[in-house]
């Protein structure tokens, strides 16, 4: 096998995360209601359903990858089953768990009218985390992870992570605000 898979490994890796941060983004913004002219809610909402399935797909991308390539030495039972990887256990561990979490957010989301709202939404807050432990495991694992090219993409990932969730905490304050009695 040559290079070429492990450099397809490394750049769906860099796209999963870009990606699953965008995900990540819209999904805060689309429950904060954040609204612009150039995209109303319901554009918010299908960008970021298209987003993430296109992050799924660079994700399974990035699994094949890891698993056919002999240097990344990740079994297939690796992948799903968290901490399990003898070689950078830890770290291929969290990137299992994050595949974990997303697969619980795809197969609840296909049969979403089965498991009903509330559910599927303990589930989709739940996925939030597969985001940062994602991001642990593109700092803690691989070639690149000392690299000032990848530490600038993260620190990029989370400023626009952290902003979206501290404008979803400030737009919930500021809601509450309203709603508290007045005192003189």
């Amino acid at each position: 096998m040559n290079g070429s898979v492990w450099y397809l490994m490394r750049a769906s890796g860099v796209v999963s995360l870009l990606l699953l941060t965008a995900v990540f983004v819209l999904g805060i913004a689309t429950t904060s209601r954040v609204r612009t002219r150039s995209l109303p809610g319901y554009a918010a909402v299908g960008l970021h359903r298209s987003i993430a399935l296109l992050s799924v797909v660079f994700l399974g991308l990035h699994v094949l990858t890891a698993v056919a390539d002999p240097y990344a030495a990740v079994g297939l039972a690796a992948v799903a089953v968290p901490f399990l990887a003898g070689h950078s256990a830890f770290w291929v561990g969290l990137g299992a768990l994050s595949v974990d979490l997303t697969a619980a957010l795809i197969v609840t989301s296909l049969l979403r009218g089965r498991f009903g709202l509330r559910t599927w939404r303990a589930v989709h807050w739940l996925a939030y985390l597969a985001w940062p432990l994602a991001l642990g495991h593109s700092l803690g694992m691989g070639s690149d992870t000392g690299t000032l090219w990848l530490r600038a993409l993260a620190v990029g990932c989370i400023a626009a992570a952290g902003g979206a969730v501290a404008l979803r905490v400030w737009r919930a304050n500021r809601g509450v605000k309203h709603l508290r009695p007045q005192t003189a």
